[in-house]
């Protein structure tokens, strides 16, 4: 997961230039974002290994955090085709976020 993201506008080119982009949103002292984040990591890696994943710190970065209507920790965003497909807040399920996006990245992954 990269964390080495500090403009909006790097975030917008990466989403328009890539077929599917996670976005995930923390906070500094977050003690469910740390540790949901490695399982993040390791779902979507193995799961969906064509979906750039990209880590915000939210305290760090809040213009970008509201940019993206995201004002509860952890969130994570998942976009398809430039579009945000998923949006889970706060108690993230991790496992209906994979089932929902199991098909659209399946399709998305076949048609190239």
């Amino acid at each position: 997961m990269r964390d080495d993201i500090t403009t909006l506008d790097e975030i917008r080119q990466i989403i328009n230039e890539k077929d599917g982009v996670l976005l995930y949103f923390s906070a500094s002292g977050c003690g469910v974002c740390k540790a949901l984040k490695p399982k993040v990591e390791k779902e979507f890696g193995e799961k969906f290994s064509k979906i750039e994943q990209l880590f915000i710190n939210a305290t760090n970065h809040p213009k970008i955090a509201a940019s993206f209507s995201v004002f509860s920790m952890p969130t994570i965003l998942v976009f398809l085709d430039s579009k945000e497909f998923a949006r889970e807040s706060r108690n993230v399920s991790l496992e209906l976020l994979l089932k929902k996006i199991k098909r659209p990245y399946e399709i998305m992954t076949n048609k190239h």
